[in-house]
């Protein structure tokens, strides 16, 4: 009994410092006010308290726990807390989209090792609060909002530009909203998905990568990788023939992984899948079975990804007249439960083959690079922070 109270009197001294230990560094850098964000979960850092308000708070209802890296108090990213910091994930709902945001912009903080400024930048920007008073708000997280807006609805690049304008005239003076389209890609370009160009043979023999990439004509085929001139009749060098989109798929599933929400769902068919005779997800076919059965080590480990891949071409243009085909192939992550594998948001977009025939046999001309990714995660793996487990 004894020790059992010197322990518990051990670690409210302990917390008792580490309290005191916050305050002290959340007032010594904002310098000047008399009040800090609170991190007490229901405040959530939304609130700016006194420093007794938020003394109580922490000492009576605790810290929220998701809040490693201090940065609403002055605390930035750097190598060390970069490696060792958990996601900031909470139950957001659809009115929290600067908690999305910023746990988006500390997912992708890796991404930028070797340019730093244009993370610090991205930073800055989701700490700024669009105008002075906003508590909802960084410049930031209501320009994602409204770029979200714009490709669900089809907006055009013109009529957004003239949205912005007229949002910034509604705001008071002074506002962060952007009032072109290219300051606002110039803000969200961090955020967006890294995409490589690869030219391609017209008659899909090829693509110009790796051993190819200098020469000027098909190998098998001999016509030249460049576009015709239709008045002089010659080769345009630099203007591809053909091209291909490929969207890397790594990066997008260490981003995955280092969000906790997603990083518990992409082992949901191990940990909570309900196992009998009914067949209610990919874990439960003969299929999976026979790799779990083929390759044990990687089946004994729920974390690897089971994916699918599946294409179909369709006109881009909208008109039927037209003979043009684009063809996107998407990767379907079936680790994920049966009701978020088929959703918009966790289906993959891997590459886009562009026309204006179907490449159809050829197809595996254009899945190299997809392949190629597939291989190294098989054989070597990837190195994977998992915020879930920690």
């Amino acid at each position: 009994m004894d020790k059992s109270w010197m322990m518990k009197n051990r670690m409210s001294r302990e917390y008792e410092l580490g309290v005191e230990a916050f305050i002290q560094f959340g007032f010594r850098n904002d310098k000047g006010s008399s009040t800090i964000s609170c991190p007490f979960l229901k405040c959530r850092n939304r609130l700016s308290q006194d420093e007794s308000t938020v003394r109580y708070h922490l000492y009576v209802n605790g810290i929220d726990q998701s809040y490693k890296i201090w940065f609403w108090h002055g605390e930035s990213f750097t190598s060390e807390t970069s490696c060792n910091r958990q996601s900031y994930t909470s139950e957001e709902t659809i009115d929290n989209d600067l908690f999305h945001v910023l746990n988006m912009v500390q997912n992708i903080c890796d991404q930028f090792s070797e340019v730093p400024n244009t993370f610090d930048n991205m930073f800055d920007d989701a700490k700024k609060l669009l105008f002075l008073g906003c508590k909802r708000f960084t410049k930031l997280s209501a320009l994602v909002r409204l770029y979200n807006l714009k490709v669900r609805f089809g907006w055009s690049n013109a009529s957004f530009f003239k949205l912005l304008a007229t949002i910034s005239e509604f705001l008071p003076e002074n506002n962060e909203m952007p009032v072109s389209m290219y300051e606002a890609k110039k803000t969200l370009t961090a955020l967006g998905l890294s995409y490589q160009k690869i030219d391609a043979c017209p008659n899909d023999c090829c693509l110009y990568r790796k051993d190819l990439a200098d020469i000027s004509r098909c190998p098998k085929c001999n016509i030249s990788r460049w576009k015709t001139s239709k008045n002089l009749n010659e080769k345009i060098k630099g203007v591809a023939a053909k091209q291909l989109w490929y969207f890397p798929i790594v990066l997008r599933f260490l981003r995955m992984f280092k969000n906790s929400k997603h990083a518990k769902y992409l082992c949901w068919h191990a940990n909570d899948r309900k196992v009998d005779d009914v067949l209610r997800h990919p874990a439960d076919t003969p299929s999976w079975k026979l790799v779990d059965h083929l390759w044990p080590d990687f089946g004994s480990e729920p974390r690897n990804l089971r994916l699918g891949l599946s294409t179909n071409g369709f006109n881009s243009y909208g008109d039927l007249s037209t003979k043009y085909c684009c063809w996107p192939v998407i990767a379907t992550i079936y680790n994920l439960p049966p009701w978020l594998c088929m959703r918009r948001k966790y289906l993959m977009l891997t590459m886009l083959i562009s026309g204006p025939k179907q490449s159809e046999y050829d197809i595996n001309v254009y899945l190299e690079p997809l392949i190629d990714e597939l291989k190294l995660m098989w054989e070597e793996g990837i190195q994977c922070f998992d915020a879930h487990k920690k």
